[in-house]
């Protein structure tokens, strides 16, 4: 029996990059992991280093000694090019600092991305570097696999910048950015442990099939694991259902959980609507009221391996230092800051 499928790698699906710190682990605050399937292509090129060759000649010119070293793996070169000047990403894979304009009111803010500067002369526009995943298909004769459909390749330190001539013509501005991948094990599983062999990202990159890819996602999120909380009681009122877990759970609202074990009126998947306590979370369900009761025996609450699109975050109010990594002024004790607010009224 054969030990694998022999699927082809076909057509890219997504890709995540995801900001580094200094130590190389993965962070997941807003506007660290952007995720999108609007890119065109990535590319990467092992390079080695060739070995030393020695070759000594007698006095009649005979070789006498012939010996060359091993060539040896000493990083990846890698391309990532994208379909349009995405402000997000851009930021996110070389540096610089995101403009971002508010399209709402000073009370009820509707910020949104609007634009990029470049990072400022002499900064180091790859900053601590960032993950890159990507997925594509996996196909078997001529059609998509039909288990593990996807190949999910992790590069997981990579510090890129932008690359080739931004021309602005009848025709596309190309988005292409360059630069080079090592190994780094503070990748471990990944922002939502899908990635099932932490210990090779020591390793410049890596690929596995798998069973899910993040198609149709276009922004920053952040994720979260599939870690299992045990549920202790459990209440319904006006088509609110309550549940308490045994330990703090970790929950945001926007986040969707699945409930196991507990009856038929709590059990499902639900997007969390309050969190009162570290220890209860709330999701609408209409059903009849139930009485606070504890559980028995005692159920689980699945955290699913999903995001939480985040839909604003911080912008800077200063407009002369900024506290990105790469800059000579830059401080890892301080929060990164790299978003720069439109100075326009919204109201005006």
């Amino acid at each position: 029996m054969a030990t694998q499928d022999y699927a082809a790698s076909v057509q890219g699906v997504a890709i995540r990059v995801t900001r580094l710190d200094a130590s190389g682990t993965l962070l997941n605050g807003a506007g660290d992991s952007y995720t999108t399937s609007a890119f065109l292509r990535t590319s990467f090129t092992p390079e080695y280093e060739e070995g030393d060759e020695i070759t000594e000649k007698s006095a009649d010119g005979t070789v006498c000694v012939s010996y060359k070293a091993p060539d040896t793996l000493k990083r990846i070169t890698m391309e990532i090019a994208i379909c349009d000047p995405d402000p997000e990403l851009t930021a996110l894979m070389s540096g610089g600092l995101l403009l971002r304009k508010n399209f709402g009111s000073f009370a009820s803010p509707d910020n949104k991305s609007i634009g990029w500067a470049a990072p400022a002369v002499g900064d180091d526009p790859a900053g601590n570097g960032v993950a890159v995943e990507v997925w594509s298909f996996a196909v078997k004769d001529g059609k998509r696999a039909s288990s593990l459909p996807y190949f999910y390749w992790v590069f997981p330190y990579v510090k890129l910048r932008q690359s080739g001539d931004r021309v602005i013509e009848n025709g596309l501005l190309a988005n292409t950015f360059e630069g080079y991948g090592l190994g780094n094990i503070e990748f471990e599983g990944g922002l939502d442990g899908r990635w099932e062999f932490p210990v090779a990202t020591e390793r410049p990159y890596a690929y596995s099939r798998s069973s899910w890819a993040p198609q149709g996602l276009k922004g920053f999120y952040r994720w979260f694991d599939d870690s299992q909380k045990t549920v202790s009681n459990k209440s319904l009122t006006s088509n609110v259902a309550t549940l308490t877990t045994g330990a703090a759970h970790g929950y945001e609202v926007g986040q969707s959980v699945t409930v196991t074990g507990v009856d038929s009126t709590f059990n499902g998947t639900f997007t969390i609507t309050a969190t009162p306590t570290p220890t209860t979370f709330r999701y609408a369900k209409t059903a009849t009221d139930v009485a606070s009761a504890a559980v028995s025996p005692v159920g689980a609450v699945v955290r699913n391996k999903g995001y939480l699109a985040v839909s604003d975050f911080t912008s800077q109010g200063s407009t002369s230092t900024y506290n990105v990594p790469g800059s000579d002024t830059y401080n890892p004790d301080n929060a990164i800051d790299f978003i720069i607010a439109s100075n326009e009224d919204p109201t005006a």
